[in-house]
């Protein structure tokens, strides 16, 4: 969706601040030398892990740094004017990658995220997860000392996998460069691949504006509370590929939500619930805790198997929800990209280790918590958000790593239709495909 609808625009009489000389939509993405539906398709047939990408793209550009690259014309420039302001709107599109972002010799201020506003900051090296937006102002020198500086990008990642560490190089040009320079333009300096610290200094940043015009309408209390454990498992080995599968000591990779793995339905479940015709479509029973509490964190259980369901939350029309997402251990800590359709939350607190609701809560951030669509659930940590359901329909929340949604690391929300005519769920088109 990121791909085909762009950045989000904001007009001119809604920002809070001096308006940049020049916008700049800048999508990060993958490139895939094989089709990767086929790579994500092989990966489900095995068992396995998905073969990882050939090269990270600026614009759709790889950039000098890659064999493959044809040089000047496979390079995202942005030629920038001295002294001016320039407002880049950061997409990240890439399948199974957050990263790191960097301009060579120039310090960028993040003013919003997820289309909404942030207290400014200023910072050397962004992070930025697949599904997030960021719009970052960047300042040209006004006497710079060369006349081009190299934009990188490298993933952060703590799978115990294989994936993509190469980094991929854009240019800032303040005058037109020789084909043979571009090579030789020196990167930002980077964090290394697993740096959860830098992760975690930057992320602690975000803060909503919180003001008179741009209130944080974040729920002080809230009606429902979740606690959802999120990670990977496995799946017994049916159905091998010569004779093995490629996970875990012969299994199948498998995620899940309170080990309830999600299954994708054939029936939509938006018409299913317009119509109110359930059966055989969706169960309205996800469990609002795990069933089993473990060392979430620490040594994971002896049975790592996930259960499977098209499974949902039922909620009532403006119900307030708080839901603590934390990361498991099983088949290695990592990072994981959370996604919710429909709506904003509200982060208002993030930890390392398990979650304590007698000591955790008392430190939310109840004030100026940052709004976003997407968080990212720290490495062996875990976040708290909260929203108000007042948008009537299903909506899936889900990891935006592509591989664990394929693996089923999703829910959705079913959320009922609130008393009023402009609160109901409206009926689908005349023309919506019957197949």
């Amino acid at each position: 969706m990121l791909a085909a609808s762009g950045a989000p625009r904001l007009h001119a009489s809604s920002w809070p601040s001096s308006w940049p000389y020049r916008e700049v939509p800048l999508m990060l993405g993958e490139w895939f030398n094989a089709d990767p539906e086929a790579v994500i398709k092989q990966a489900l047939q095995t068992g396995g892990g998905p073969n990882v990408s050939d090269a990270y793209t600026f614009n759709g550009f790889p950039g000098p740094t890659y064999n493959c690259s044809g040089g000047a014309n496979s390079t995202f420039k942005l030629k920038v004017k001295p002294g001016r302001t320039y407002m880049l709107r950061l997409i990240n599109a890439a399948l199974n990658d957050e990263l790191f972002f960097a301009v060579a010799n120039h310090t960028l201020t993040v003013v919003q995220a997820d289309a909404s506003y942030v207290k400014p900051f200023a910072a050397n090296t962004l992070v930025i997860s697949p599904g997030q937006t960021m719009d970052v102002l960047l300042t040209a020198a006004t006497n710079p000392s060369s006349t081009a500086f190299a934009i990188a990008v490298a993933p952060y990642t703590n799978t115990v996998g294989t994936f993509d560490n190469t980094t991929a190089t854009a240019v800032l040009e303040y005058a037109p460069q020789r084909p043979a320079a571009l090579r030789g333009l020196p990167a930002p300096p980077l964090p290394r691949y697993n740096d959860t610290g830098a992760v975690t200094n930057f992320s602690s940043n975000f803060r909503s504006l919180a003001s008179a015009r741009y209130p944080a309408r974040v729920p002080l209390s809230v009606d429902r509370s979740f606690f959802f454990a999120v990670g990977l498992g496995a799946d017994p080995c049916q159905s091998p590929v010569n004779g093995t599968c490629q996970g875990p000591n012969n299994t199948r990779f498998a995620a899940s939500i309170n080990n309830v793995s999600f299954v994708m339905p054939k029936t939509s479940l938006l018409q299913a619930h317009y119509r109110r015709r359930y059966y055989g479509v969706l169960a309205a029973n996800f469990p609002a805790a795990p069933l089993r509490k473990f060392n979430y964190t620490g040594t994971p259980p002896n049975n790592t198997f996930v259960t499977h369901g098209t499974r949902v939350v039922p909620l009532a029309f403006n119900t307030s929800v708080e839901v603590v997402l934390q990361d498991t251990s099983i088949q290695g800590a990592e990072s994981h990209p959370l996604h919710l359709h429909g709506y904003d939350f509200h982060v208002v607190g993030t930890g390392f280790g398990n979650y304590d609701a007698a000591n955790d809560t008392a430190r939310y951030n109840l004030v100026d918590p940052v709004q976003r669509n997407t968080i990212s659930v720290p490495t062996a940590g875990w976040v708290a958000i909260r929203f108000v359901a007042n948008n009537p329909g299903v909506w899936i929340m889900h990891c935006h790593l592509d591989v664990h949604l394929s693996w089923g690391l999703s829910m959705a929300w079913l959320v009922n239709d609130g008393p009023l005519p402009n609160q109901k769920l409206p009926p689908p088109p005349s023309d919506i495909p019957t197949c």
